[in-house]
């Protein structure tokens, strides 16, 4: 069986690649540092239907979501995207763009502080506990101070506890928000590592070393071509697993969404190192783009569930599964 997208999925994607090189330009990436997402761009994203993608009702869905949050996570979107667009179908006004939420995936009985990403700009606060999702109001969120953000483009917020909330999921819709969150975030994941390969290629053709671009040196060339390896792998297991969360028939959900989000993040972070070796001295400076992609990825390798935790859940399945 071959795999592939309609035309009406391809246009999405364009949609929003045109709406993000005009809003989301990576030129000016730095005037973003620690700022809120901007109204008109927060209603501009509401309007392309990217926050209310998983919003019963919407004609779109997982599949869709993931090729459209691979275009934002290439674009260093900001703002509590992920989240917003995983609350859509419990909390109205997110689709439309008059709420934005932030959330955090717990366990039950987690306690002491909880950092939150975007907590200063988020109306509310979901809550993903292991029976339930509840929705916590701002005005019971106690902020006690700012974090320190391994991205400056991620505004972090400490909750010194996670306040009660009302109940708006239970049962089946707890597991579905966290195999969509895996998902998504492994989607931006893939985005983030197939723009620090862009990045990393633009400079590697245009630099030149010894009257020739370092692109053309054999050991510039191989970290080119791990870096590509990364994003296509990562890619075809997101895309993957998206496509079984939506059709659960066609395999195995939880270990689909686990093997995508493992792959996307270690893609992630390496491509994100890879591109600041390539850039040389100048990756190493906060004036060039490579930091950005490669502290995005930290970020994004510790939103539902990190990399060795994925292996980890994977490996015991297949064990469980041989011993069957």
């Amino acid at each position: 069986m071959r795999f592939g997208f309609d035309d009406e999925q391809m246009a999405m994607r364009d949609a929003v690649a045109a709406f993000c090189a005009d809003r989301l330009d990576l030129a000016g990436v730095s005037s973003r540092e620690g700022k809120p997402a901007e109204p008109t761009l927060w209603r501009g994203l509401a309007e392309l239907g990217v926050l209310g993608m998983l919003a019963a009702g919407s004609g779109i869905g997982i599949s869709e979501a993931s090729i459209v949050f691979e275009v934002l996570g290439a674009h260093l979107a900001v703002g509590p995207v992920l989240w917003s667009a995983l609350a859509a179908p419990f909390v109205d006004g997110v689709a439309e763009g008059d709420r934005r939420i932030a959330g955090v995936d717990l366990v039950e009985g987690a306690g002491g502080p909880v950092v939150v990403e975007h907590a200063d700009e988020s109306d509310a606060l979901l809550v993903v506990r292991h029976d339930r999702i509840e929705l916590c109001a701002r005005a019971d969120m106690e902020i006690t101070g700012d974090g320190a953000a391994f991205d400056p483009l991620t505004p972090v917020a400490v909750l010194p506890s996670v306040p009660a909330g009302e109940v708006v999921g239970t049962g089946d819709a707890v597991e579905h928000l966290r195999r969509c969150g895996e998902v998504l975030a492994a989607a931006l994941l893939v985005g983030v590592a197939q723009g620090a390969l862009d990045v990393a290629r633009e400079y590697a053709l245009e630099r030149e070393q010894f009257g020739v671009p370092i692109g053309s040196f054999q050991a510039v060339k191989h970290l080119l071509a791990d870096m590509h390896v990364r994003v296509e792998l990562a890619r075809a297991s997101t895309h993957a697993a998206a496509a079984i969360v939506a059709e659960p028939r066609a395999g195995d959900a939880d270990r689909a969404a686990s093997a995508a989000k493992l792959l996307a993040g270690d893609a992630g972070t390496a491509n994100g190192r890879a591109a600041v070796q390539i850039l040389g001295g100048m990756g190493f400076t906060w004036d060039m783009l490579p930091h950005y992609f490669l502290k995005r990825a930290w970020v994004l390798e510790n939103t539902f569930g990190t990399s060795p935790s994925h292996a980890a859940h994977l490996a015991a399945s297949i064990g469980d599964e041989v011993d069957r």
